[in-house]
């Protein structure tokens, strides 16, 4: 499959992303028309990380031996689209990998992001596993992932069909360039068409929401402090002198 380039969005709306969080990123997305960003299945390696970045897709396909002979064709390197994915990241990418659930062939290992890790590769969400974990772990970059494995990528039951090319990861559509957000919570797509708008909007609810976690902190009522909704006028204009002092 012909690999294209993505086209990479502002670092200045990705660090705006990357302090909104998942859970109000989801919440706000959902307002905007998008119910279900959530990746499910991978989860985090690396906890304590926050990744934000554009996608580069790569999806995997079940070996069928007429297409893919692994035993004579693993070292050809244009069928090797794994590799590809990684030679056309860029800093601050996110590789976004639809390896079917599978649990059995590990993705990529320690060589290959560490590889990643030297051009400035933000992290990888896979839908299924990698191998070399115990050196990868020692990596900067972020993995959300299923699970690990010591099973090289074709060594079982898939190949790498295709770089950038729209992929299904946990049950959700990844456009090459779509902004991923993943932390603790787990990794959420973003359409870049919505990006901009999100970072607004998200932006503000953050604010609020610190707002709110501060007086329940202080023993605040729950019923008259969160959510916003339910907020009269006098926590409103408390409010907007907190914003004012921050």
């Amino acid at each position: 499959m012909k690999i294209k380039n993505i086209k990479r969005p502002s670092q200045q709306l990705i660090e705006k992303l990357k302090k909104i969080g998942t859970a109000t990123a989801s919440q706000e997305l959902n307002s905007l028309g998008i119910k279900d960003p959530f990746i499910q299945g991978p989860i985090s390696y690396t906890p304590g990380k926050i990744i934000a970045g554009p996608a580069i897709t790569l999806q995997f396909l079940p070996i069928r031996e007429d297409i893919f002979k692994d035993d004579k064709e693993i070292w050809n390197e244009d069928i090797q689209f794994h590799r590809h994915a990684l030679y056309s990241a860029q800093k601050g990418d996110i590789v976004v990998v639809d390896a079917r659930g599978d649990m059995r062939s590990g993705i990529f290992g320690e060589m290959m992001l560490t590889y990643f890790e030297g051009k400035g590769g933000e992290g990888i969400i896979v839908d299924g596993v990698i191998r070399d974990y115990v050196n990868a772990k020692k990596l900067s970059i972020g993995m959300w992932l299923k699970g690990v494995t010591p099973n090289y990528h074709t060594q079982v039951g898939i190949f790498p069909n295709a770089v950038n090319i729209p992929i299904s990861c946990g049950g959700v559509l990844v456009n090459p360039g779509d902004i991923i957000l993943a932390d603790d919570d787990g990794a959420i797509v973003i359409p870049i068409s919505l990006a901009e708008n999100l970072s607004e909007i998200a932006s503000g609810h953050a604010k609020w929401e610190i707002f709110a976690r501060e007086k329940l902190s202080k023993g605040s009522d729950l019923k008259t402090t969160y959510p916003r909704k339910v907020w009269n006028k006098e926590t409103e204009n408390e409010f907007q002198i907190w914003l004012k002092n921050i």
